[in-house]
Formats: C-alpha cells, structure tokens, sequence
C-alpha cells in the first residue's frame, strides 16, 4: 500500500476532482437552472426506471431525509411526480415526468463528455483500477 503523506493522499486528490468535475458539469448545464443535488437526482434516474426514495437516496449518496427537499424541488419544476408505492401504503415511487426526461438526458450527455474528455485517453486497465477505488471510497462510509 502506498504511504499517505500531505504531498498526495488519494482522499484529497478524489476531493479536489471532484470539485473540478462538478464545477465543469454545472457550466455545461447552467442553462437547466439545477442545483448539482437535482443534476445528481436526475442523472440517477436518467435510465427511466423508478424508485422508492430510499433506493434514490442510495444511489446519488444521501439520507432520504436530506433527499426530501430536492425532490420538492423537483416536482415543483415539473421533473418528477411521486406517487404511492404498490403494497407499501408508507411508499413512494418517484418518476421523471417528460420535461425530467428531458433534462435527464441531457444531464446525462453532458456527464458522457465529460468523462470522455477526462477518461478517453486512459487504457481500460485505469479506468477499471479507478472504478474500484471509486467503489471503495463508497463503501467506506456504509
């Protein structure tokens, strides 16, 4: 294992990406007038199937209670509607309406180049080590 030193720790270069990235999407999707907690809600559920809130909350990284405001959020723009969970009267679904649809894909086409730009020119090989350090910072926290 590499020694972490102040010079380089991969927690702080995931940081500093991070807020690069989310800097870079927020400029090619200023015109969508989102939040990067909704660009992150949409872009989940970019693949047209829906999901309880806590599945929703699983997948872009936070408490379903925190998730909550965003989802008002959305609704009120006409992205998404909730509705009752079939067998779960406590359930709610969320789906993307057309206009969330929309703005799903093209949240999704803006991540497509920017990964293109970032990753393209890396051999499948990092690309792969980077999905499983991805996967491990992830599951550090659960």
């Amino acid at each position: 294992m590499t020694s972490i030193t102040p010079e380089w720790s991969a927690l702080l270069a995931l940081q500093r990406a991070t807020h690069a990235t989310l800097q870079v999407l927020a400029i090619e999707l200023a015109g969508l007038g989102l939040t990067g907690s909704e660009i992150n809600a949409l872009a989940n559920l970019a693949d047209g199937h829906s999901r309880s809130v806590s599945e929703l909350g699983r997948a872009v990284g936070t408490r379903p209670t925190t998730l909550t405001s965003v989802l008002d959020r959305l609704e009120q723009r006409g992205h998404i509607t909730r509705s009752p969970r079939p067998g779960d009267r406590r359930g709610v679904l969320i789906e993307l309406t057309s206009s969330g649809r929309n703005a799903a894909v093209t949240i999704r086409n803006a991540i497509t180049r920017i990964e293109q730009r970032a990753l393209g020119p890396l051999p499948a090989e990092a690309i792969a080590a980077l999905r499983t350090a991805l996967q491990a910072f992830t599951e550090v926290s659960g």
